[in-house]
């Protein structure tokens, strides 16, 4: 019988013929862990008794949920994973570098074929290079920093095709939101979703990494694509080696399908509070807002930046509603520099923040007061999530919250086609 994807690298990793609800044993390739949760991870690993790391070049540190300190408790979590590892040694990113999945990326740690574990539920992202990616536990990845290895259960694979050409002013971000709608959030528990089809094959990586950040929104173990040119010309140009990845085979078994086609798709809205709330945004349009927020592991990079800057040039976000960029890492950033994006952004009226996870995580930039209502390009809109436990958070793509800004309400991006 063949082969998923997923089976591929697990049988890779294992070292044995292994196939979806199959218990193993596998060896991970990179692990990441970040300042959200890093000190119960260190805590982990002394209790284990460890000594060394099992490899520093393949272990990353990122600080970036709380980036820079807002307390003096994230001040000690700083310190503490700064002192760890310059001891072992391991890959360390400061204040500034920018969000852990960006960085994964950009570092060339999360590459084709590979398995990636990371202690955060976005590490999912990696799958759009073709790698097995997926969040575990502070204890699991303290076992995982001193021994490299880990038990998995081979996921199933639900397939979805999203096929036909985006219309303008829709982008990989509505076609993620209108999955999870249609699937929800429970609907690919400990599932792979396996990402193919004609619009795959035409969207850029930075959109597939929209796409497969938020595969754990259906309750996946993670999102994953075929690697193909697209993918070695984006590694290349990064400046890693071109690495061959896999392929499902044509006999391989799923446990689900899903079709989609984006010829005629809308912008979409997940509205309060739940991620798979979705709607058209001409259901949403209206919704008066008091802060826009451009950036995150989903939206925060350049060619999502570039959107927003050319909706927003020569024009001001509305009186009374503030909007937040937060580019994805520092090489976003000095690439919105070079651009001139920055300017635009700045001249609109936005604030401009360091590289890092921003308002996101509602802990220490952007935090939503009582009653308030934003709208953000992030992944996930639970109550409380970016502050108040009474504010309310609409997920959109990156066009929809530029023209949203503009407005002070929300807002169908397809309007600036149509005043243009």
């Amino acid at each position: 019988m063949g082969k998923t994807i997923s089976e591929k690298i697990f049988s890779r990793a294992s070292g044995k013929d292994a196939y979806a609800g199959d218990l193993i044993i596998a060896g991970v390739d990179a692990a990441m862990t970040h300042d959200g949760n890093a000190l119960l991870t260190l805590e982990a690993f002394e209790e284990m008794g460890g000594k060394k790391l099992w490899n520093p070049s393949r272990t990353a540190f990122v600080i970036d949920h709380v980036a820079p300190s807002a307390t003096e408790a994230f001040s000690k979590v700083h310190k503490g994973m700064r002192n760890f590892a310059f001891k072992h040694g391991a890959n360390f990113y400061e204040v500034g570098s920018g969000i852990c999945h960006q960085l994964m990326i950009e570092s060339g740690l999360a590459y084709p074929g590979s398995l990636v574990v990371g202690s955060d539920s976005h590490t999912c992202t990696y799958g759009a290079v073709g790698a097995f990616a997926t969040g575990i536990g502070s204890t699991e990845m303290a076992a995982v920093l001193l021994s490299g290895k880990l038990w998995f259960k081979v996921p199933e694979t639900m397939r979805i095709s999203i096929e036909g050409k985006f219309p303008p002013m829709v982008l990989p971000k509505d076609v993620i939101l209108k999955i999870v709608g249609t699937v929800k959030a429970d609907g690919a528990s400990y599932k792979a979703i396996e990402f193919r089809g004609t619009a795959i094959e035409a969207m850029d990586i930075e959109g597939r990494l929209t796409l497969c950040n938020m595969a754990v929104e259906m309750g996946a173990k993670t999102g994953i694509i075929e690697p193909d040119e697209n993918t070695n010309k984006y590694l290349a140009a990064l400046g890693h080696k071109t690495r061959p990845g896999f392929r499902a085979d044509e006999d391989a078994a799923f446990s689900g399908q899903l079709s989609l086609d984006v010829s005629n798709l809308e912008p979409q809205v997940a509205c309060p509070h739940a991620v798979d709330n979705v709607r058209s945004v001409t259901e949403a349009e209206g919704k008066e807002i008091n802060q826009v927020f451009l950036g995150s592991c989903t939206n925060g990079r350049l060619s999502d930046l570039r959107v927003a800057a050319d909706i927003l040039k020569g024009k001001r976000v509305k009186k009374g509603t503030r909007m937040i960029v937060a580019p994805a890492s520092r090489d976003v950033y000095l690439g919105a520099l070079r651009e001139g994006l920055v300017e635009v952004f700045a001249s609109a009226g936005c604030v401009v923040c360091n590289p890092g996870c921003g308002p996101c995580p509602g802990a220490h930039q952007g935090i939503l007061g009582p009653g308030e209502v934003c709208v953000s390009t992030s992944n996930r809109n639970f109550k409380g999530r970016m502050g108040s436990m009474d504010a309310e958070v609409y997920l959109v793509s990156p066009a929809t919250a530029a023209a949203t800004a503009i407005e002070g309400e929300i807002t169908d991006p397809r309007r600036v086609l149509k005043e243009a």
